[in-house]
């Protein structure tokens, strides 16, 4: 008979991870929308709208991926593609990738356009999917 081990949670680490995980999700989705209102618009106050979101955000994102760390790595160890391993490495690409999108995005607007546009659909890309298939993948265990 196996035992399961059923890890041990800090309710305070819990609740900051479920209050400011969402929040940088809204940031980067904001930004790019204002990345692209500015491919039609050309004024330059959307990409420098764009640019603080993303600085707010990235500043935001950081807290839940030290507080996810640690409780995804430390002490128990999940099975290889568990969706919270996969959450975990396409949050951390994306806020990789959103640390190039903020250099790119200290450029004058014209700079900005092409990569920063790009780079911000897959910030929102990648992020999106760490959600759904984490959800997705948490519910059918729930249901089993």
């Amino acid at each position: 008979m196996t035992s399961q081990v059923i890890p041990r949670r800090s309710s305070l680490a819990v609740a900051v991870y479920a209050l400011l995980n969402p929040l940088p999700v809204g940031f980067f989705v904001a930004a790019w929308i204002f990345d692209i209102i500015y491919l039609f618009s050309t004024e330059v106050t959307w990409t420098r709208a764009a640019s603080w979101l993303i600085v707010i955000g990235l500043i935001i994102a950081i807290i839940p991926r030290i507080i996810n760390l640690i409780q995804v790595w430390s002490g128990v160890s999940y099975p290889q593609g568990s969706p919270i391993k996969i959450h975990f490495w396409a949050w951390l690409v994306a806020i990789v990738l959103t640390i190039f999108n903020a250099f790119i995005h200290t450029r004058d607007a014209w700079g900005v356009v092409p990569t920063g546009v790009i780079l911000s659909t897959l910030v929102v890309i990648l992020m999106l999917f760490a959600n759904v298939q984490l959800a997705v993948r948490d519910r059918a265990v729930r249901e089993l």
